[in-house]
């Protein structure tokens, strides 16, 4: 048979650049996936081998691949407008979307800005956070104060309020000083203490950053439940609502980066909606156009929209864009995505799903080199350890989530970890039998990255 992975790898290796990849690798034997074609969670390469989407293509695909309702809202689109400039212009698909989202999101999110991916809506809201301070009289509101372990994106505004070293350490002198408070994340938690008591207790750190740099802090920002390139580590409802209180009382924004938690992932429409809170901004992208355009948003209550509301000449506007920023194709997937969850009862089905995900994955608890499984709705992950009573990690270097990966994609899986951290986050339509397969390669992958 003709190997035709190999030619277009060999293509693809003398002219491309990958996002968050060792290129030696693939120069060095790491198999590049040739993808050709995708349906439902599975994806296919150019030789016809299939591999279970077990990631959600970076977690955006919602609906599987080549979904006929969403491909016919895009074709739709496309012989009416495919682009037009956002200022001074409206299409729409733009002010649906921006109607259907603020109806969507907690009560108080009013106002939508457009952009075009997670780390642009960050900087959007950090920028837009600072600017609110300074038109109404604070401009001494520069600093933010995040989470250890966190992460928002890769560009500079947003790597700077990330801590997760790996993707950061080698930028430190193009980036802002934001204050670090501990994460409430629950897998260092003390024996005999569930996850509410230890993100009680944990929020105390936070209580005590406020209390000291609240008068020069513009917005506190973290992910909501899930730290996604953090490893997936998780914590309680309960930190958002004790921050939500905090930052009202001492005057703080609060920007919940829903990035990879929104549309479902933690099994409500939003992580925030488990907290009964709303932000002062919310950042939306992944899942919005199930999987197919580039698209992000950052919701926002009036009051701060009313801040940038005044006569040219005082110059107050918030002078962001992006060129393609509000794109009617996107805004039309985004709105067939939508369209799905309103008709397709989505949610009540993800909590069939996950608990079939947790059955799948439960033998994996008593395994002797597993720290823990852990899960938040559609979100599931699974922490390889030296040592499961200490929580000993396995030394970075030895790369055992590598060799995790390449055994399940010789099974038929895309399982790309963090790291250590073997996760599940795949599309929504994923099968029972799909689940079944998971689970087994998953063990498998555990069984063979973990031997000494």
């Amino acid at each position: 048979m003709n190997d035709r992975n190999s030619e277009l790898i060999r293509r693809d290796l003398n002219v491309l650049f990958h996002p968050t990849t060792q290129m030696k690798d693939h120069h060095d034997g790491l198999p590049l996936i040739p993808v050709e074609a995708g349906r439902g969670a599975w994806l296919q390469d150019r030789n016809g081998k299939w591999y279970l989407d077990a990631i959600s293509s970076w977690w955006v695909n919602l609906f599987g691949h080549c979904n006929p309702r969403i491909n016919e809202a895009i074709r739709n689109q496309l012989d009416r407008l495919e682009h037009v400039i956002l200022a001074g212009c409206s299409h729409e698909p733009a002010v649906e979307l921006a109607e259907r989202l603020v109806d969507l999101t907690p009560p108080g999110l009013e106002r939508v800005f457009f952009t075009d991916n997670g780390s642009s809506s960050i900087e959007v809201a950090l920028k837009m956070s600072h600017h609110y301070w300074r038109n109404t009289g604070h401009p001494e509101k520069t600093r933010y104060i995040n989470l250890s372990n966190s992460y928002h994106g890769d560009t500079i505004g947003a790597l700077s309020v990330g801590d997760v070293g790996v993707f950061k350490d080698a930028y430190k002198p193009l980036l802002m000083e934001p204050i670090t408070v501990p994460s409430p994340d629950c897998f260092h938690r003390e024996p005999g203490t569930d996850w509410a008591e230890h993100s009680e207790q944990m929020f105390a750190h936070m209580e005590a950053a406020l209390q000291e740099h609240g008068h020069e802090t513009a917005a506190v920002i973290l992910e909501p439940l899930v730290q996604g390139a953090g490893g997936m580590r998780m914590y309680h409802p309960v930190y958002l609502q004790r921050l939500r209180e905090a930052c009202d009382r001492h005057g703080v924004h609060l920007i919940a980066d829903e990035i990879a938690t929104g549309f479902g992932r933690t099994g409500t429409l939003f992580a925030c909606e488990q907290a009964g809170i709303a932000p002062d901004f919310m950042c939306v992208s992944k899942g919005i156009t199930g999987g197919y355009l580039p698209l992000a948003a950052v919701l926002l209550s009036e009051p701060i929209y009313q801040a940038f509301f005044d006569d040219f000449t005082r110059l107050t506007g918030f002078l962001h864009s992006h060129s393609y920023t509000g794109n009617p194709l996107a805004c039309a997937a985004a709105l067939a995505t939508l369209g799905i969850f309103e008709s397709d009862q989505v949610l009540a089905h993800n909590r069939d799903t996950a608990r079939r995900m947790a059955e799948a994955a439960a033998p994996l608890a008593d395994h002797p080199r597993i720290g823990e499984v852990r899960q938040q709705g559609m979100i599931l992950a699974m922490e390889m350890v030296r040592d499961p009573a200490r929580k000993t990690p396995f030394p970075w270097q030895e790369r055992r989530g590598l060799i995790a990966y390449r055994h399940a994609l010789e099974r038929g899986v895309l399982m790309r970890p963090i790291g250590n951290v073997l996760y599940w986050m795949p599309p929504y339509v994923i099968e029972p039998d799909e689940i079944a397969l998971l689970g087994e390669v998953a063990a498998e992958a555990v069984d063979r990255a973990t031997r000494d």
